[in-house]
């Protein structure tokens, strides 16, 4: 457990959580000796000479105080400890995740990721917290006291000594029973959360079919699993529970039944007894804790076990001594990229010159977006090359690369904040001078003009307060301010109304004009413009040539432009 939490957080962070629980054990230990004091403190209040029992009252006082102090130095050590390094989690965490290959956020990754960005962290962190202190007391405490029984009589610590392979036994038994089923109940969990997100998401159609009063089939499904699940959890811990119970209180009769047994033969004293029994007790309260502070450090264990497997997910790798292109030109040199079982781009082979425009067309699924995600480095292909200005991308640092790439996607994404703030996400340290002639070009500043709050208008998680046209203005404007040499543009102008259309489309030439231009279209008006076309299906460049050139060969380019519309 404390080796996957050193190793999730890393080098940088492991060293406040070692001196932690360094301090941690200290504290027990110190506990546990405190109460060798109650030794000499009972037999003489038991004995002939109860004022003998003063020297070492103080001097178990002064023991219990110097434990508390350790006990609130440990405790603000943990907090604090607890507190850093879950800022710097979130930190590694999200600078690795923007490091991982694009494709590697498919299959429900992205929900998964949410849940564990957010009471992931939380509860993996909360164990340096609130977790530590009580489970290394539990397991030391009882240690040094039965320490101090060895040292006070020896068969009597032993008696107690031989408990510790048995609780030891049964919270490792209980580990491997249970963790089947906290693995299941986490994934029902996740499964339910899913679900209450999807019935939520589907209001509009449920209501539209009339079906709002009937209840959500898929989420009673899946609550009944969780319910199941809980049920099957509650009862792999009560064995557990009860066998630990069971150990200590045998114990606690054992020593009872010992320490009678050598008083009535003269062997120790009615004080030394009694002294072992406290003793005894309190080691049954930690001891009997180990219960519930295990359930909570394998549901822990397991939020950091995926942590883990996140953190250990091999990044695109960074080159050793990278190299500055010359030039903004692009090639791909018999590219191919697979995404698991299925070729998605097969042997593509495609150059576009500094200052030309190449369109992408072909139908959907043929592998358009795909291409462009490749000359943007967000995977690495299989085979082949990516080259901008007669670099492969891989020898290209990534903060270089994407410093000369504007990407606007067909689905835009604005952060929770105003207007001009996600328009600077193109360039930070831009004028607001420079940010307005920005937004001119794209005529965001129509959209502006119309909003209460003007440039302080906040758009929503997502974008959500504004409309799609609106949204890809804001794109565009950003992509302008960013003044990058090459622009890749993935179907921005589909699914738009005609007066945004018209407006994204004055926008996006003004954002192509002395660029490297390489696009995904619909619109077959956008192609007309281009130097060349390339007609992808299946992976695979069918055709390729001007637009005149191609609509002559009357070939597949031919036929999708006769059928899409060119308006």
């Amino acid at each position: 457990m404390i080796r996957m939490l050193l190793r999730v957080l890393g080098d940088e962070h492991a060293r406040p959580v070692r001196r932690t629980v360094a301090l941690m054990t200290v504290t027990a230990i110190a506990e546990g000796l405190s109460y060798a004091l109650l030794v000499p403190v009972l037999r003489a209040l038991l004995g002939g000479a109860p004022g003998d029992a003063w020297p070492s009252l103080i001097a178990f006082g002064a023991a219990v105080a110097v434990y508390a102090v350790l006990r609130y130095l440990s405790d603000l050590s943990g907090f604090r400890a607890g507190t850093t390094l879950l800022h710097g989690m979130y930190h590694r965490f999200g600078d690795h995740l923007a490091r991982l290959p694009i494709g590697w956020y498919g299959g429900g990754r992205v929900g998964e990721l949410s849940v564990l960005a957010s009471n992931g962290v939380l509860q993996a962190m909360g164990v340096i917290a609130h977790l530590l202190a009580p489970f290394i007391s539990a397991c030391v405490t009882p240690l040094t006291i039965v320490g101090v029984m060895l040292a006070f009589d020896w068969r009597l610590g032993l008696a107690a000594l031989a408990a510790a392979p048995v609780v030891a036994a049964v919270q490792a038994w209980t580990g491997r029973s249970m963790a089947a089923t906290d693995a299941e109940r986490a994934e029902r969990d996740h499964e339910a959360a899913g679900r209450v997100v999807e019935y939520l998401q589907a209001q509009p159609v449920l209501r539209a079919g009339g079906r709002t009063a009937e209840r959500f089939r898929l989420l009673d499904d899946a609550l009944r699993d969780v319910q199941r699940a809980s049920r099957r959890t509650v009862l792999s811990a009560l064995p557990g529970a009860v066998g630990l119970t069971l150990v200590v209180q045998a114990v606690f009769t054992v020593l009872l039944v010992l320490g009678a047994y050598l008083a009535l033969g003269g062997h120790i004293g009615a004080a030394e007894v009694v002294t072992i029994l406290v003793l005894a007790a309190r080691c049954a309260d930690p001891l009997l804790s180990l219960s519930d502070i295990g359930g909570k450090l394998r549901g822990a264990r397991f939020e950091l076990a995926r942590l883990d497997a996140v953190l250990r997910t091999e990044p695109l790798p960074e080159p050793r001594e990278p190299v500055q292109p010359a030039s903004h030109d692009l090639e791909l040199d018999s590219v191919t990229f697979r995404h698991g079982d299925r070729t998605v781009v097969d042997h593509v082979s495609l150059t576009v010159p500094e200052g030309q425009r190449l369109a992408v067309v072909g139908p959907s699924g043929a592998g358009k977006s795909t291409l462009l995600q490749l000359l943007a480095r967000f995977y690495d292909v299989d085979a082949g090359a990516v080259r901008v200005g007669g670099v492969d991308v891989r020898a290209v640092d990534t903060e270089v690369l994407m410093a000369r790439i504007a990407f606007v996607f067909q689905d835009v994404y604005l952060f929770d904040g105003t207007i001009e703030e996600n328009v600077r996400l193109g360039r930070p340290d831009a004028s607001a001078a420079e940010v307005r002639e920005a937004a001119a070009a794209a005529r965001l500043d129509e959209v502006v003009e119309r909003l209460p709050g003007g440039w302080a208008t906040n758009v929503g998680e997502g974008g959500a307060l504004l409309s799609g046209g609106e949204r890809q203005r804001v794109s565009i404007a950003r992509a302008l301010l960013k003044d990058a040499p090459i622009v890749l543009l993935d179907e921005v102008t589909s699914a738009l109304d005609p007066v945004n259309e018209a407006a994204v489309h004055d926008g996006v030439e003004r954002l192509m004009a002395g660029r490297t231009v390489v696009m995904v279209a619909h619109r077959m008006r956008t192609v007309r413009r281009a130097d060349r076309v390339a007609f992808l299906d299946g992976g695979r460049i069918v055709e390729e040539g001007t637009h005149d050139e191609l609509l002559r060969r009357g070939g597949r380019y031919a036929e999708f432009w006769h059928l899409s519309p060119v308006s």
